[in-house]
């Protein structure tokens, strides 16, 4: 069932819900959070349908927040309110509120979706694009125990991850992150089979994608051993190397779909390892609600790492551009000495 309201009120889209539900003769009763999406136009179908996909395992209440930004002036002075209510089949297993801000309204989204929040229940804001560098700071953001974003859909990735470490407050999370779970479930068991100490890794993947840095970064934080970063056409994600003292641990997965696990003094094996979907990773993070300190942690370690490269990076420079003079000659060891050595 679908109701569009134009020109309307948070007070007014609470009733069409409950005249909503009452027609359909379904309680307000099973959903467990209330999903807070804000995306444009553009972006917006994809993620409703990927939150409704994934209410299949978490029923909730999802408010879509579209700002419509208008290019003409007089429309911009406008501050107009619609929305378009669905519930019963048309929301999967829960409810669903479609937003559309004009004018003024688009600076105050936070006070259209406070009345809408589900009682006692957790909030989850998620930005599919265009998130905020500091989620937690943004009045939507402020509204949530758990904000999602994704820099890959940033365009430069990995400043954008410098800038997510930066901005941590506990709760954030980010679907490039999700990513690589299984990936990383896979090594955490694979050095459990061969209990050997880690020497060096070696992550291969696309060129300024987050999954491999974050992979990276988490390698390099747990293991505490040199993590080399290396390029290849994807997709995504495509090969984890391990060196180890007992030998060698490949997990290579070069059609997105099936990998192969390859440890020294055992036979390879096929694991399904896939690229998931966008509402996988959303099922996956609606799982938890705590804190998500291991991804703090990764984060953290790989921006200390640049930052310590940068500065190492900035001090060979200086000593680069020096004058030759400044350095001191070297000095010709004597013919004897050279000829007895």
């Amino acid at each position: 069932m679908k109701i569009d309201l134009t020109d309307t009120t948070s007070s007014k889209i609470n009733k069409a819900l409950v005249q909503g539900r009452r027609a359909i003769g379904t309680p307000a009763v099973g959903m467990v959070l209330t999903l807070v999406i804000v995306t444009d136009e553009e972006n917006a179908y994809d993620a409703l349908k990927a939150a409704n996909d994934a209410s299949r395992e978490h029923p909730s209440r999802t408010l879509v927040v579209i700002k419509r930004v208008s290019r003409s002036p007089r429309d911009r002075a406008k501050a107009r309110l619609d929305a378009e209510v669905r519930v019963g089949a048309d929301a999967v297993t829960g409810e669903t509120v479609v937003l559309r801000l004009y004018g003024e309204v688009i600076d105050h989204a936070q006070s259209v979706v406070l009345p809408l929040l589900l009682p006692d229940a957790p909030v989850v804001a998620w930005w599919p694009v265009n998130a905020p560098t500091d989620p937690a700071s943004d009045p939507l953001g402020a509204l949530a125990q758990r904000r999602v974003t994704d820099t890959y859909a940033c365009e430069q990735p990995i400043a954008e991850l410098t800038g997510r470490a930066d901005a941590y407050t506990p709760g954030d999370t980010d679907l490039a992150w999700t990513r690589i779970t299984p990936w990383r479930s896979m090594l955490a068991a694979a050095l459990d089979q061969a209990p050997v100490e880690a020497t060096g890794a070696e992550v291969t993947g696309e060129e300024f994608n987050p999954s491999c840095e974050l992979l990276a970064m988490w390698l390099a934080d747990r293991l505490k051993v040199p993590v080399k970063r290396s390029v290849s056409t994807g997709p995504g994600l495509t090969a984890v190397r391990l060196e180890t003292k007992g030998g060698p641990i490949v997990l290579g997965r070069a059609d997105g779909s099936v990998a192969t696990l390859s440890i020294q003094g055992q036979p390879d094996r096929a694991v399904a390892l896939k690229r998931r979907d966008t509402a996988e990773l959303i099922a996956e993070e609606l799982r938890r609600l705590d804190p998500d300190d291991t991804y703090a942690m990764a984060l953290r370690y790989g921006v200390d790492r640049l930052n310590d490269e940068s500065a190492e990076a900035a001090a060979g420079a200086a000593a680069g551009s020096a004058p030759a003079a400044a350095k001191p000659p070297a000095k010709k060891a004597p013919a004897k000495k050279a000829a007895a050595k």
